[in-house]
Protein backbone atom coordinates (compact mmCIF):
# COMPACT_ATOMS: atom_id res chain seq x y z
CA UNK A 1 0.00 0.00 0.00
CA UNK A 2 2.93 2.67 1.03
CA UNK A 3 4.63 1.69 -2.24
CA UNK A 4 1.73 2.27 -4.12
CA UNK A 5 0.92 5.83 -2.83
CA UNK A 6 4.46 6.70 -3.64
CA UNK A 7 4.25 5.49 -6.94
CA UNK A 8 0.48 7.15 -7.30
CA UNK A 9 1.68 10.25 -6.36
CA UNK A 10 4.93 10.15 -8.96
CA UNK A 11 2.61 9.16 -11.79
CA UNK A 12 0.57 12.04 -11.28
CA UNK A 13 3.81 14.43 -10.36
CA UNK A 14 5.31 13.36 -13.63
CA UNK A 15 2.53 13.44 -15.54
CA UNK A 16 1.60 16.76 -14.33
CA UNK A 17 4.58 18.15 -15.22
CA UNK A 18 4.66 16.55 -18.84
CA UNK A 19 1.56 18.32 -19.82
CA UNK A 20 2.98 22.02 -17.77
CA UNK A 21 5.92 21.66 -19.88
CA UNK A 22 3.80 22.54 -23.14
CA UNK A 23 1.36 24.17 -21.31
CA UNK A 24 3.59 27.13 -19.75
CA UNK A 25 5.89 29.06 -21.17
CA UNK A 26 9.53 28.34 -20.18
CA UNK A 27 9.79 31.17 -17.32
CA UNK A 28 6.79 30.23 -15.78
CA UNK A 29 7.63 26.54 -15.88
CA UNK A 30 11.06 27.55 -13.94
CA UNK A 31 9.16 29.70 -11.61
CA UNK A 32 6.25 26.82 -10.48
CA UNK A 33 9.32 24.72 -10.12
CA UNK A 34 10.68 27.21 -7.65
CA UNK A 35 7.38 27.76 -5.92
CA UNK A 36 6.94 23.74 -5.76
CA UNK A 37 10.24 23.75 -4.04
CA UNK A 38 9.52 26.28 -1.94
CA UNK A 39 6.43 24.92 -0.59
CA UNK A 40 8.29 21.50 -0.25
CA UNK A 41 10.44 22.64 2.68
CA UNK A 42 7.23 23.86 4.54
CA UNK A 43 5.72 20.51 3.94
CA UNK A 44 8.43 18.75 4.66
CA UNK A 45 9.68 20.62 8.10
CA UNK A 46 6.46 19.78 9.49
CA UNK A 47 6.33 16.54 8.50
CA UNK A 48 10.14 16.17 10.47
CA UNK A 49 8.57 18.06 13.82
CA UNK A 50 5.26 15.80 14.35
CA UNK A 51 5.44 12.40 12.14
CA UNK A 52 8.33 10.39 13.65
CA UNK A 53 7.47 11.70 17.20
CA UNK A 54 4.20 11.15 17.03
CA UNK A 55 4.53 7.23 15.69
CA UNK A 56 7.18 6.58 17.68
CA UNK A 57 5.49 7.68 20.78
CA UNK A 58 1.69 6.66 19.71
CA UNK A 59 2.72 2.94 18.67
CA UNK A 60 3.22 1.96 22.07
CA UNK A 61 0.91 3.84 23.74
CA UNK A 62 -1.83 3.27 26.03
CA UNK A 63 -4.88 4.48 27.98
CA UNK A 64 -5.23 7.35 28.52
CA UNK A 65 -1.21 8.14 27.08
CA UNK A 66 -2.52 7.77 23.38
CA UNK A 67 -5.39 10.32 23.92
CA UNK A 68 -2.91 12.92 25.56
CA UNK A 69 -0.47 12.35 22.97
CA UNK A 70 -2.77 13.05 19.87
CA UNK A 71 -3.99 16.29 21.42
CA UNK A 72 -0.31 17.54 22.55
CA UNK A 73 0.96 16.72 18.53
CA UNK A 74 -2.60 18.51 17.00
CA UNK A 75 -1.63 21.57 19.34
CA UNK A 76 1.92 21.87 17.73
CA UNK A 77 0.85 21.04 14.42
CA UNK A 78 -1.62 24.52 14.65
CA UNK A 79 0.95 26.50 15.76
CA UNK A 80 3.61 25.44 13.65
CA UNK A 81 0.86 25.57 10.59
CA UNK A 82 0.48 29.29 11.81
CA UNK A 83 4.13 30.24 12.18
CA UNK A 84 4.02 28.79 8.58
CA UNK A 85 1.46 31.12 6.91
CA UNK A 86 3.30 34.26 8.87
CA UNK A 87 6.63 33.09 7.60
CA UNK A 88 5.02 32.80 4.07
CA UNK A 89 3.35 35.96 3.70
CA UNK A 90 6.43 37.67 4.68
CA UNK A 91 8.95 36.24 2.32
CA UNK A 92 6.38 36.44 -0.99
CA UNK A 93 7.20 39.67 -2.01
CA UNK A 94 10.79 39.38 -1.11
CA UNK A 95 11.24 36.28 -3.05
CA UNK A 96 9.24 37.50 -5.97
CA UNK A 97 11.01 41.07 -6.21
CA UNK A 98 13.68 42.02 -8.54
CA UNK A 99 16.17 41.11 -5.94
CA UNK A 100 15.99 37.33 -6.35
CA UNK A 101 13.53 35.78 -9.07
CA UNK A 102 11.76 39.10 -10.50
CA UNK A 103 8.46 37.37 -10.78
CA UNK A 104 5.36 38.55 -9.27
CA UNK A 105 3.11 35.63 -10.09
CA UNK A 106 5.30 33.79 -7.47
CA UNK A 107 4.89 36.45 -4.93
CA UNK A 108 1.08 35.71 -5.83
CA UNK A 109 0.90 31.98 -5.44
CA UNK A 110 2.83 31.96 -2.22
CA UNK A 111 -0.14 34.34 -0.72
CA UNK A 112 -2.29 31.61 -1.95
CA UNK A 113 -0.74 28.73 -0.09
CA UNK A 114 -1.03 30.01 2.86
CA UNK A 115 -4.45 28.52 2.98
CA UNK A 116 -3.69 25.22 1.35
CA UNK A 117 -0.72 24.73 4.10
CA UNK A 118 -3.43 25.49 6.80
CA UNK A 119 -5.22 22.41 5.30
CA UNK A 120 -2.46 19.73 5.54
CA UNK A 121 -2.24 20.94 8.89
CA UNK A 122 -5.18 18.55 9.45
CA UNK A 123 -4.26 15.93 6.01
CA UNK A 124 -0.89 15.17 8.09
CA UNK A 125 -1.77 14.65 11.33
CA UNK A 126 -4.91 12.32 10.41
CA UNK A 127 -2.49 10.19 8.01
CA UNK A 128 0.75 10.18 11.44
CA UNK A 129 -2.01 8.48 13.80
CA UNK A 130 -2.72 5.92 11.09
CA UNK A 131 0.86 5.02 10.14
CA UNK A 132 1.34 4.76 14.31
CA UNK A 133 -1.18 2.29 14.18
CA UNK A 134 0.31 0.14 11.26
CA UNK A 135 -2.63 1.00 9.09
CA UNK A 136 -1.42 2.75 5.57
CA UNK A 137 -4.93 2.72 3.47
CA UNK A 138 -5.83 6.29 4.65
CA UNK A 139 -2.23 7.69 3.72
CA UNK A 140 -2.89 5.99 0.28
CA UNK A 141 -6.35 6.93 -0.55
CA UNK A 142 -6.11 10.72 0.80
CA UNK A 143 -2.73 11.46 -1.20
CA UNK A 144 -4.37 9.73 -4.19
CA UNK A 145 -7.23 11.52 -4.25
CA UNK A 146 -5.60 14.71 -3.40
CA UNK A 147 -2.51 14.63 -6.14
CA UNK A 148 -5.26 12.75 -8.43
CA UNK A 149 -7.94 15.49 -8.30
CA UNK A 150 -4.75 18.32 -9.15
CA UNK A 151 -3.70 16.11 -12.16
CA UNK A 152 -7.19 15.86 -13.51
CA UNK A 153 -7.52 19.59 -13.28
CA UNK A 154 -4.11 19.93 -15.57
CA UNK A 155 -5.33 17.51 -18.02
CA UNK A 156 -8.90 19.23 -18.15
CA UNK A 157 -6.81 22.42 -18.55
CA UNK A 158 -4.50 20.42 -21.06
CA UNK A 159 -6.77 18.52 -23.33
CA UNK A 160 -9.34 21.42 -23.36
CA UNK A 161 -7.12 23.69 -24.95
CA UNK A 162 -7.86 26.27 -21.46
CA UNK A 163 -4.83 28.91 -20.67
CA UNK A 164 -3.51 28.01 -17.66
CA UNK A 165 -2.03 30.43 -15.36
CA UNK A 166 0.26 29.90 -11.94
CA UNK A 167 -2.71 31.43 -10.38
CA UNK A 168 -5.47 28.79 -11.17
CA UNK A 169 -2.65 26.17 -10.48
CA UNK A 170 -2.56 27.50 -7.30
CA UNK A 171 -5.93 27.65 -6.45
CA UNK A 172 -6.37 24.28 -7.79
CA UNK A 173 -4.48 22.87 -4.43
CA UNK A 174 -6.69 24.49 -2.22
CA UNK A 175 -8.99 22.34 -3.74
CA UNK A 176 -7.86 19.49 -3.88
CA UNK A 177 -6.53 19.68 0.09
CA UNK A 178 -9.72 19.90 1.03
CA UNK A 179 -10.55 16.84 -1.03
CA UNK A 180 -7.66 14.71 -0.01
CA UNK A 181 -8.46 15.59 4.12
CA UNK A 182 -11.87 14.58 3.95
CA UNK A 183 -10.25 11.42 3.07
CA UNK A 184 -8.21 11.35 5.16
CA UNK A 185 -10.76 11.85 8.26
CA UNK A 186 -12.75 9.10 7.04
CA UNK A 187 -10.06 6.77 7.37
CA UNK A 188 -8.90 8.01 10.45
CA UNK A 189 -11.69 7.99 12.66
CA UNK A 190 -11.36 4.58 14.53
CA UNK A 191 -7.93 5.91 15.93
CA UNK A 192 -9.07 9.88 16.75
CA UNK A 193 -8.98 9.93 20.55
CA UNK A 194 -7.77 13.00 22.36
CA UNK A 195 -7.62 14.37 25.80
CA UNK A 196 -9.65 16.92 26.64
CA UNK A 197 -7.36 18.98 28.43
CA UNK A 198 -3.80 19.49 27.21
CA UNK A 199 -0.82 17.70 28.97
CA UNK A 200 2.28 20.38 28.42
CA UNK A 201 5.05 17.33 29.53
CA UNK A 202 3.78 15.83 26.01
CA UNK A 203 3.87 18.98 24.25
CA UNK A 204 7.45 19.31 25.35
CA UNK A 205 8.64 15.59 24.84
CA UNK A 206 7.08 15.47 21.08
CA UNK A 207 8.43 18.52 20.74
CA UNK A 208 12.18 18.15 22.00
CA UNK A 209 12.12 14.86 19.81
CA UNK A 210 10.46 16.28 16.74
CA UNK A 211 12.70 19.52 16.47
CA UNK A 212 15.51 17.55 15.69
CA UNK A 213 13.77 15.79 12.95
CA UNK A 214 12.36 19.01 11.57
CA UNK A 215 15.85 20.15 11.75
CA UNK A 216 16.79 17.11 9.73
CA UNK A 217 14.04 17.56 7.32
CA UNK A 218 15.12 20.89 6.03
CA UNK A 219 18.46 20.40 6.57
CA UNK A 220 17.28 17.16 3.48
CA UNK A 221 15.11 19.88 1.66
CA UNK A 222 18.25 21.96 1.19
CA UNK A 223 20.58 18.78 0.32
CA UNK A 224 18.22 18.29 -2.31
CA UNK A 225 16.71 21.38 -3.19
CA UNK A 226 19.54 24.04 -3.65
CA UNK A 227 20.66 23.18 -6.81
CA UNK A 228 17.20 24.02 -8.51
CA UNK A 229 17.32 27.11 -5.63
CA UNK A 230 20.32 28.24 -6.66
CA UNK A 231 19.65 27.65 -10.33
CA UNK A 232 16.94 29.71 -11.05
CA UNK A 233 18.87 32.70 -8.91
CA UNK A 234 22.66 32.23 -10.47
CA UNK A 235 21.39 31.80 -13.80
CA UNK A 236 17.47 32.33 -14.90
CA UNK A 237 14.65 30.60 -13.63
CA UNK A 238 13.83 28.64 -17.45
CA UNK A 239 17.34 26.86 -16.19
CA UNK A 240 15.44 25.16 -13.28
CA UNK A 241 13.26 23.90 -15.63
CA UNK A 242 15.55 22.17 -17.61
CA UNK A 243 16.96 20.35 -15.09
CA UNK A 244 14.11 19.64 -13.32
CA UNK A 245 13.15 17.15 -16.05
CA UNK A 246 16.48 15.04 -15.25
CA UNK A 247 15.31 15.24 -11.78
CA UNK A 248 11.58 14.52 -12.01
CA UNK A 249 13.21 11.19 -13.73
CA UNK A 250 15.63 10.42 -11.31
CA UNK A 251 12.82 10.80 -8.45
CA UNK A 252 11.35 7.66 -9.66
CA UNK A 253 14.27 5.75 -7.89
CA UNK A 254 13.09 7.33 -4.93
CA UNK A 255 9.85 5.45 -4.77
CA UNK A 256 10.82 1.99 -3.19
CA UNK A 257 13.12 4.26 -1.37
CA UNK A 258 10.88 6.20 0.90
CA UNK A 259 8.13 3.85 0.45
CA UNK A 260 10.35 1.41 2.62
CA UNK A 261 11.54 3.70 4.53
CA UNK A 262 8.35 4.61 6.22
CA UNK A 263 7.79 0.94 7.12
CA UNK A 264 11.09 0.33 8.52
CA UNK A 265 10.58 3.39 11.26
CA UNK A 266 8.02 1.38 13.07
CA UNK A 267 9.53 -1.88 12.71
CA UNK A 268 13.26 -0.61 14.04
CA UNK A 269 11.29 1.68 16.62
CA UNK A 270 10.38 -1.84 17.80
CA UNK A 271 13.31 -3.80 17.15
CA UNK A 272 15.55 -1.89 18.76
CA UNK A 273 13.40 -2.76 22.38
CA UNK A 274 13.20 -6.46 21.65
CA UNK A 275 16.20 -7.71 19.93
CA UNK A 276 18.89 -4.76 20.40
CA UNK A 277 21.59 -3.55 17.89
CA UNK A 278 21.88 -6.41 15.91
CA UNK A 279 18.37 -6.30 14.96
CA UNK A 280 18.52 -2.63 13.91
CA UNK A 281 21.48 -3.53 12.14
CA UNK A 282 20.00 -6.59 9.81
CA UNK A 283 17.11 -4.30 9.27
CA UNK A 284 18.97 -1.41 7.90
CA UNK A 285 21.07 -3.65 5.84
CA UNK A 286 18.26 -5.86 4.42
CA UNK A 287 16.18 -2.94 3.85
CA UNK A 288 18.97 -0.81 1.48
CA UNK A 289 19.63 -4.29 -0.56
CA UNK A 290 16.15 -4.79 -1.18
CA UNK A 291 15.70 -0.98 -2.41
CA UNK A 292 18.89 -1.54 -4.48
CA UNK A 293 17.63 -4.57 -5.75
CA UNK A 294 14.42 -2.76 -7.18
CA UNK A 295 15.89 0.10 -8.64
CA UNK A 296 18.74 -0.85 -10.12
CA UNK A 297 17.81 -2.06 -13.17
CA UNK A 298 15.95 0.91 -13.94
CA UNK A 299 18.86 3.01 -13.56
CA UNK A 300 20.64 0.90 -15.91
CA UNK A 301 18.02 1.14 -18.24
CA UNK A 302 17.69 5.29 -17.91
CA UNK A 303 21.36 5.68 -18.25
CA UNK A 304 21.49 4.12 -21.38
CA UNK A 305 18.15 5.10 -23.10
CA UNK A 306 18.74 8.69 -21.46
CA UNK A 307 18.37 10.52 -25.15
CA UNK A 308 15.24 8.88 -26.39
CA UNK A 309 13.77 9.45 -22.39
CA UNK A 310 14.18 13.03 -22.56
CA UNK A 311 13.46 13.30 -26.19
CA UNK A 312 9.71 11.42 -26.34
CA UNK A 313 8.35 12.85 -22.33
CA UNK A 314 10.24 16.89 -22.42
CA UNK A 315 10.29 17.63 -26.11
CA UNK A 316 12.74 19.31 -28.12
CA UNK A 317 14.32 21.97 -25.80
CA UNK A 318 15.34 19.92 -23.48
CA UNK A 319 18.34 18.44 -24.76
CA UNK A 320 20.72 19.53 -22.08
CA UNK A 321 19.10 17.75 -19.92
CA UNK A 322 20.03 14.59 -21.47
CA UNK A 323 23.46 14.87 -19.90
CA UNK A 324 21.81 16.09 -16.74
CA UNK A 325 20.26 12.95 -16.31
CA UNK A 326 22.59 10.51 -16.97
CA UNK A 327 25.05 12.60 -14.19
CA UNK A 328 21.65 12.35 -12.06
CA UNK A 329 20.73 9.05 -11.82
CA UNK A 330 23.95 7.73 -9.92
CA UNK A 331 21.89 9.62 -7.15
CA UNK A 332 20.06 6.43 -6.47
CA UNK A 333 23.13 4.72 -5.22
CA UNK A 334 23.52 6.29 -2.38
CA UNK A 335 20.11 8.00 -1.32
CA UNK A 336 18.94 4.17 0.22
CA UNK A 337 21.77 4.22 2.18
CA UNK A 338 21.12 8.51 3.33
CA UNK A 339 17.43 7.78 3.91
CA UNK A 340 17.73 4.65 5.84
CA UNK A 341 20.96 6.34 7.92
CA UNK A 342 18.48 8.86 9.00
CA UNK A 343 15.58 6.46 9.65
CA UNK A 344 17.39 4.21 11.70
CA UNK A 345 19.04 6.57 13.61
CA UNK A 346 15.69 8.19 14.46
CA UNK A 347 14.05 5.09 15.70
CA UNK A 348 17.19 4.19 18.21
CA UNK A 349 16.06 7.46 20.01
CA UNK A 350 19.50 9.55 18.33
CA UNK A 351 17.86 12.48 16.30
CA UNK A 352 20.44 14.64 17.04
CA UNK A 353 23.21 12.75 15.05
CA UNK A 354 20.85 12.89 12.08
CA UNK A 355 20.37 16.57 12.70
CA UNK A 356 24.11 17.13 12.27
CA UNK A 357 24.63 15.27 9.51
CA UNK A 358 22.05 16.78 7.52
CA UNK A 359 23.33 20.43 8.04
CA UNK A 360 27.16 19.43 7.13
CA UNK A 361 25.64 17.33 3.86
CA UNK A 362 23.73 20.54 2.74
CA UNK A 363 26.22 22.88 3.79
CA UNK A 364 28.39 20.60 1.63
CA UNK A 365 25.79 20.80 -1.23
CA UNK A 366 25.79 24.63 -1.35
CA UNK A 367 29.43 24.93 -1.46
CA UNK A 368 29.53 22.35 -4.23
CA UNK A 369 26.62 23.80 -6.33
CA UNK A 370 27.80 27.32 -5.78
CA UNK A 371 31.40 26.35 -6.95
CA UNK A 372 30.38 23.90 -9.65
CA UNK A 373 27.11 25.98 -11.29
CA UNK A 374 29.47 29.44 -11.71
CA UNK A 375 31.86 27.12 -13.32
CA UNK A 376 29.82 24.67 -15.98
CA UNK A 377 26.43 26.14 -16.19
CA UNK A 378 23.11 24.39 -15.13
CA UNK A 379 25.00 20.59 -15.20
CA UNK A 380 27.23 21.75 -13.06
CA UNK A 381 24.31 21.23 -10.38
CA UNK A 382 24.41 17.74 -10.92
CA UNK A 383 28.46 17.74 -10.75
CA UNK A 384 27.70 19.54 -7.27
CA UNK A 385 24.95 17.51 -5.81
CA UNK A 386 26.71 14.15 -6.62
CA UNK A 387 30.24 15.21 -4.92
CA UNK A 388 28.14 15.88 -1.66
CA UNK A 389 26.53 12.35 -1.76
CA UNK A 390 29.52 10.51 -2.30
CA UNK A 391 31.42 12.86 0.80
CA UNK A 392 28.01 11.72 3.02
CA UNK A 393 27.96 8.27 2.18
CA UNK A 394 31.07 7.67 3.67
CA UNK A 395 30.42 9.62 6.89
CA UNK A 396 27.04 8.13 7.13
CA UNK A 397 28.56 4.50 6.79
CA UNK A 398 31.53 5.38 10.14
CA UNK A 399 28.81 6.33 12.38
CA UNK A 400 26.63 3.58 11.75
CA UNK A 401 28.98 1.17 11.89
CA UNK A 402 30.08 2.39 15.57
CA UNK A 403 26.26 2.96 16.40
CA UNK A 404 25.44 -0.66 15.40
CA UNK A 405 28.31 -2.68 13.58
CA UNK A 406 26.72 -1.80 9.97
CA UNK A 407 28.80 -2.71 7.08
CA UNK A 408 27.40 -1.26 4.06
CA UNK A 409 28.51 -3.98 1.50
CA UNK A 410 26.59 -6.23 3.23
CA UNK A 411 23.97 -4.40 1.82
CA UNK A 412 24.97 -5.52 -1.52
CA UNK A 413 24.46 -9.36 -0.33
CA UNK A 414 20.54 -9.12 -0.04
CA UNK A 415 20.29 -7.98 -3.96
CA UNK A 416 20.27 -11.44 -5.50
CA UNK A 417 18.10 -12.90 -2.91
CA UNK A 418 15.20 -10.25 -3.77
CA UNK A 419 15.80 -11.13 -7.39
CA UNK A 420 15.41 -15.02 -6.44
CA UNK A 421 12.24 -14.83 -4.46
CA UNK A 422 11.26 -12.67 -7.38
CA UNK A 423 11.55 -15.38 -9.37
CA UNK A 424 9.86 -17.59 -7.30
CA UNK A 425 7.11 -15.89 -7.17
CA UNK A 426 6.59 -15.67 -10.88
CA UNK A 427 6.86 -19.35 -11.06
CA UNK A 428 4.21 -20.35 -8.55
CA UNK A 429 1.86 -18.04 -10.09
CA UNK A 430 2.67 -18.97 -13.25
CA UNK A 431 1.80 -22.47 -11.86
CA UNK A 432 -1.82 -21.06 -10.14
CA UNK A 433 -2.21 -20.04 -13.41
CA UNK A 434 -1.76 -23.42 -15.56
CA UNK A 435 -2.15 -26.34 -13.39
CA UNK A 436 -2.18 -28.64 -16.07
CA UNK A 437 2.12 -27.93 -15.62
CA UNK A 438 1.88 -29.08 -11.79
CA UNK A 439 3.92 -32.61 -11.98
CA UNK A 440 2.27 -35.29 -9.82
Amino acid sequence: MTILERGSVFVFGFGGFYMLTRALSSFDLGVWVIFYTIVSFIEVGRNGLLQNALVKYLANAKGDTYGKINTASICISLGVSLACVLFLLIIAPIIGGNTWYNSPELSDILRIYCVTTLLMAFLQQFNFIQIANLDFRGNFYSNFTKQGAFFAFICWSFFGDHTLTLWQLAAAQVVTTILGTVVALYFAKPYLRFSRQIDWDWVKRLFQFGRFVFGTNISTMVYKSVDKLMLGYLLLPSATGIYEWAIKITNLAEVPTFSIASIVFPQSARRIEEEGKDGVRRLYEKSVGAILALILPFMIGVYLFADWIILILAGEGFEESIKILRMTIAYGLFIPFAVQFGTVVDSIGKPRINFYFTILGAGLNIIFNYIFITKFGIIGAAYGTLTSYIIMFFLYQTVLYRLLGVRAYRAFYHILPVYREGIQLVGRYRQKKNPKNIKV
